[in-house]
């Protein structure tokens, strides 16, 4: 079974590349973030005849998530529990034998800035809303942006933006948070030491010069992590295809066994 993480940086500008990426790879569940669309926008038709069930929680312009799958979706959680304000960012589902739940994280801006204090305070919810309703001996995976780069090895200039957004103690210390509620990040784990990146800056040239942040993650319980046979960020997909431009994430699948 192949799961996966996508930041698709709006779903009306990338469709088309999104159906592309789901007949080349085949994948069985997906978490999408940054539709920046409601749910009446999702060619949800054009889905199933590639054969996937929808579930998504949008917002006009802004945000939005949703969860892909080959076998039925039963929709648990829309938001995030105290953040509703902060938007369309958490869906949790049911799927394929899997307790599924993408989110995309706020971003922060600047240490400077309002939502600084606010993306911290939303993941304070995400840890309190997960320690009541997540078992670590069930298989669950929490997926999709966090925005954090959690150490060194996920970005390219740790000695220069060390203290900058995405690289703060205090953000690093709520994504540890999360992993200290029994969930484990699946890329690191089976290649601890690797310097790979899911995101790169459309300016700058930065996906040519590999200047990059590892922010996309597929955090799972061990129930998950037992069955993982592969982990990778498919870096091929932060390419164009055959005219159409690609968001500028990459996406993060894992292979598990039945």
């Amino acid at each position: 079974m192949l799961v996966a993480t996508w930041n698709i940086n709006g779903l009306g500008a990338r469709f088309d590349f999104l159906v592309h990426w789901l007949k080349a790879r085949r994948p069985d569940v997906v978490g999408l973030q940054e539709l920046k669309a409601t749910a009446e926008n999702v060619p949800v038709e054009a889905l199933e005849e590639l054969g996937y069930h929808a579930a998504v929680w949008g917002q006009k312009a802004w945000n939005g998530v949703a969860v892909l799958s080959r076998q039925p979706i039963e929709e648990v959680q829309s938001g995030l529990p105290g953040e509703e304000e902060a938007g369309a960012r958490l869906l949790r589902v049911k799927t394929a034998g899997l307790d599924f739940t993408t989110v995309y994280c706020p971003n922060g801006k600047d240490i400077d800035h309002l939502d600084y204090p606010r993306k911290l305070e939303w993941f304070d919810s995400l840890r309190d809303y997960f320690s009541g309703s997540v078992r670590a001996d069930e298989p669950a995976v929490l997926c999709g942006d966090f925005n954090i780069a959690p150490t060194r090895l996920d970005t390219h200039d740790e000695d220069r933006l060390a203290g900058a957004i995405h690289h703060t103690e205090a953000e690093r210390a709520r994504f540890q948070g999360l992993l200290d509620l029994g969930l484990f990040d699946l890329y690191r784990e089976l290649h601890p030491d690797t310097v790979k990146f899911s995101w790169w800056d459309y300016r700058f040239g930065a996906f040519h010069r590999n200047l990059g942040l590892r922010i996309d993650f597929l955090l799972a319980t061990r129930r998950v992590l037992e069955r993982v046979e592969q982990v990778e960020t498919d870096r091929d997909y932060r390419k164009k295809k055959e005219g159409l431009i690609a968001s500028d994430h990459a996406p993060v699948m894992a292979r598990l066994v039945s």
